[in-house]
This record gives C-alpha cells, structure tokens and sequence, in this order.
C-alpha cells in the first residue's frame, strides 16, 4: 500500500519518505522529518520548541490529540511587565515591549516541549529506533543542508515595525547565533551551505542517553546551568516536572464529515465553530471565491474568532467554553446575525507568530499523524556548544495581568496551531481518514486550513487544487487577501466590508500542506502550499 508526506522543507520531507521507504510507519517518518525540519529550518522549530499532534490510528475511531505546550517558567509573575508594554503588534503577533524582553534573548522563553513529544510518539507508536529516525537530520547537520530562498529572504528582509526584531536582528544580538548562522559577518544567502556540528553532536547525545537525558540529566544541566545564568524564567524544575498534556483533541461534523482537530489553548475550537455556521449555507452555489462566497465565508471567520478572542487560555488556568463555541445553536445564532446585517465586533488578542512549521503523513496501514511544532519565532538564544535556539513563546502572554492568556507560571499561551484530520462522508466512527492538513501561520493556520477543507469538499477539488486556490481572512477587522483575488471581486466585497490585499500571491493566510486519501481507490495525493518551498511525496 503507498504512503505519503508533505511538509515546506525538501529536505525534510525527503528524510521522511526515506523512513517510508525503508519500512517505517507515519509516525517514524514524521519524527524523522520534525527533526530534520528542526536542521534547515532552525528559527522556525527544533528541540527548543513546542509541539501539537492530531493522531489517527489505523483501525480506531476519531483522532489522539497530544499537546507538547511552551510553558512560562516558575519565575514569571502575572504584572512583571505592566511597565514596559509599548502597544500590541498591528498584525496581531503579540505585544512589543522595551527592550524586547518578551520577544528576544532568555527572558522570551518558555519551557520547551518538543522533545518530550516527539518522543512519546515514537516509544509509543513508532517501529524504528532514535538512532534511524535521527540519522537524516544527523547527517543533514553534519554534511550541511543548502540555504533556500525563503529562509534567504527571511535573513534579507528589514523589521516591519521599529519597536520589533527581524530574524536576522534575532541572530545578529546573540553570539552564539551569530557564530552559526552569520558569514563574515553577513546572512548566509540561497545556495550556501550550513554546517552545524553543535546540533548534530546534542541530538546525538539524545540518540545515545535518551531523550530523558533533555529533561533529566546531563543536557538538561547545561541548558538549565546557562539559563539561570542569563535571567531566564525557566528553571531546572520546569524541566524535570514537564508533562505532556493527553486527551487534547476536539471533534466537529460538517455536511456529515465528522472533523477533529487541536483542544485549547489551539485552533480546533474556531476551526469547527465556523465550519458549523458555513454548514447552513450552500457555498457551491455562491461560486468559489465570488464576492457572496468571500463576504459569506468571512463574516463565519470573524464570527467565531468574536467567541474565540475573549475566552481562548489553557484550560489548565483558566474555563475555556469549548463546547458552546462549537454547538450548532451557537452556529445558527451567528447566522441570523450574518443575516441581519449586523456588525461583528472581534476583541484583539496577541495571537502567535507565522513561523512555525508542519508535517502531515500517511503510511500503508492506515496511520495518519498530523504534527505542528514550532519556536514561534525564536529566542535567537542558543546555549554554547548545543546548537539549537530556543523558543521566543513568552512573546504571545498578554503582558496585563487579568487576562485569560495573561502570564502565570507553568501556563500555556494561545495558538492558532490546528493539525486536523476529515474522516469520510457518513463515517459516523471516524474510522477512515479522508484529508490530513495543518499549517504555520499563527490563527491564519485556522482560517487557511478551513478554506482547504472546504476546497476539498464543497468545491471537489483535489488536495493540490485545493492548496493553491488563493485565500483571504477576517479575524478581528478587514477582510486580508492574497493578491491572485481580482481586485474586481474584492471591490465588489469591498460595498459591504472593508478588504485589504496582502502583499503575497501565496502563503499569505497560512501556509497550508495536506494530503487525500481516495475514499474509493484509496489512492494517496498531496498539494504542498506555493508560498513555501516543500513539496508532497507519495511512496510506492
């Protein structure tokens, strides 16, 4: 039986395939390809990150979520910032504050969790050893992976904003960055190759001692040793009392397709919740991507991050109502409002960075993982001689103190994060997994991943069809779209909602990857997003 991988790194989907090839299963080749993504894509993900999974196993019913959360040190208190906020980030990637305590350098991380996730996935689920499912990104450190374009533009592009950092301001303000990623003093361009021995030698370390050895022992030791010698929040304990967070799947219907995806603090809820008010609409009808269909399918968008905004946190902190976000009366309230012309007021809230990563698998028997994991958008922090960053996820805590996602120890930030797996048409069980998608992109992954699904099954499309077909989104004010939308469309959309064009013909709402599971041949097929550089594989 084949199988399949999609994801935005060559490379990394590559080290996956080869896992498939070689007789591992989905959840060998996504540990595989986490880990070699962590190599080439090193401010987007990596062993000082955060993971969030939507496993489909075969021959059981719905999906196992697991959360692998960035969670704020034991030293952080709820008001330690009040004084240094500057304002929120106008494209809603959290608050900038002086100094950019909370964006860069050791006070802007959390607790990683990656490596304890991708761990449990592989002792619990997978075939092959750390050592073979490590092997790819081992040698991909050690040879050397090639620069491409778009990490190249990232390194060339200027801040946005003067109050915050660029990727490069991230590596160029630390020297252990700086030692790795910078060339006689300059970013590394497209085509150049990356050596990073430091990386190989501690996930070698990992292979060697166990991933216990990341939370317990020795390389524990010398993270914990340079943190608290630098001012992180992050303290020896918070290493060794990490847990990962079990039962963190949420589960929906639309147009009899049963849906799951990622519990709070993510995605899964506003996800499900504005499929549920689309379900009382006939989209095809409208015409994909007419004036009716974008205003329709935005004022959905807005209505449920109108619910979202004020209640989404941990549900370890604070009452999440997940299930009156999700219920089809709650739906049909919003479309009688949608109905009467009623505005739709969405609360800001800091939302998390677009630079996260993704991979989505399926193997032979019938397996299916979906893996989000992420740095958000990177400490720039790398403790000397380990080489790998640190995640930056203190960046997306609202800085005031009696917030839902306000700052407390041990807690969780929101995400837009949303691995999702759609079971066939009358699949009651969810026993047959039809399409397996997620995306980087903060909550745009929310609004990205829904207009695929609705590609794939209210317009038939095929999963690369649906992938690229350019898409738009409404959280709290205008409708942003990408710019292959013509302008005569959105002027039209425009008479009943302000609009604004994104500066990107793709990758401008989420940078979508899935994979299709023929419900009839059960032929495997894939549609990796033109914003990015990846690419789906299917393997014979």
């Amino acid at each position: 039986m084949p199988a399949a991988i999609c994801a935005p790194q060559p490379d990394a989907v590559d080290a996956g395939a080869t896992i498939l090839r070689n007789g591992g299963n989905a959840i060998d080749a996504a540990v595989a390809c986490a880990l070699a993504q962590a190599i080439v894509d090193p401010q987007d993900c990596g062993l000082g990150g955060y993971a969030l999974v939507d496993l489909h196993l075969a021959g059981t019913s719905g999906a196992i979520g697991i959360d692998a959360p960035a969670l704020a040190g034991a030293l952080v208190t709820e008001d330690m910032w009040i004084d240094q906020i500057i304002r929120p980030n106008p494209d809603g990637w959290g608050f900038f504050l002086k100094g950019h305590l909370n964006e860069s350098g050791y006070t802007s991380i959390c607790t990683p969790g990656t490596v304890k996730m991708l761990a449990h996935l592989l002792e619990r689920w997978g075939t092959l050893s750390w050592a073979e499912v490590a092997a790819p990104a081992l040698g991909l450190a050690e040879d050397g992976w090639m620069v491409g374009g778009m990490i190249a533009g990232w390194w060339q592009r200027s801040r946005r904003y003067p109050e915050t950092l660029s990727f490069l301001d991230q590596i160029t303000r630390h020297a252990e960055a700086s030692r790795i990623y910078l060339h006689d003093g300059h970013a590394y361009e497209a085509g150049d190759v990356i050596r990073n021995p430091d990386y190989a030698r501690s996930l070698q370390r990992i292979v060697d001692n166990g991933p216990e050895d990341f939370y317990y022992g020795d390389l524990m030791e010398q993270m914990t040793s340079d943190l608290a010698a630098n001012g992180s929040f992050v303290t020896r304990q918070d290493f060794e009392s990490y847990r990962l967070r079990d039962d963190m799947s949420v589960s929906g219907t639309y147009r009899g397709h049963v849906v799951t995806s990622a519990a709070p603090p993510h995605g899964g809820p506003t996800l499900i919740a504005i499929l549920n008010i689309l379900e009382g609409y006939d989209l095809a009808a409208l015409g994909h991507n007419s004036p009716d269909y974008i205003y329709t399918v935005a004022m959905a968008m807005k209505a449920a991050f109108a619910d979202r905004n004020p209640h989404m946190a941990d549900p370890n902190f604070e009452d999440v109502p997940t299930e009156w976000m999700m219920t089809k009366e709650r739906a049909a309230y919003w479309r009688d409002h949608i109905a009467a012309g009623e505005p739709i007021d969405a609360a800001f809230t800091p939302t998390g960075t677009p630079h996260t990563t993704h991979v989505s698998v399926v193997d032979g028997a019938g397996n299916v993982v979906n893996l989000t994991h992420s740095l958000g958008m990177s400490s720039g922090v790398i403790t000397p001689g380990l080489g790998f960053m640190y995640n930056n996820s203190m960046v997306n805590f609202h800085p005031w103190p009696g917030h839902p996602n306000s700052i407390a120890p041990g807690k969780g930030r929101t995400t837009g994060m949303a691995p999702t797996t759609v079971y066939r048409k009358g699949d009651t069980e969810a026993r047959h997994p039809l399409l397996a998608l997620g995306a980087p992109g903060a909550t745009r992954i929310i609004t990205g991943c829904l207009q695929v699904i609705l590609n794939v099954l209210d317009f038939g499309m095929s999963a690369a069809e649906a992938v690229y077909a350019p898409r738009f989104d409404c959280q709290v004010g205008t409708i942003r779209h990408e710019r292959r939308i013509p302008g005569s469309v959105m002027r039209e959309v425009a008479r009943r909602h302000p609009v604004l064009e994104l500066p990107y013909s793709y990758g401008g709402a989420g940078l979508v990857h899935a994979l299709y599971i023929d419900p009839v041949t059960g032929a495997l097929s894939g549609g990796a997003d033109g914003g990015g550089e990846g690419m789906a594989v299917v393997v014979a």
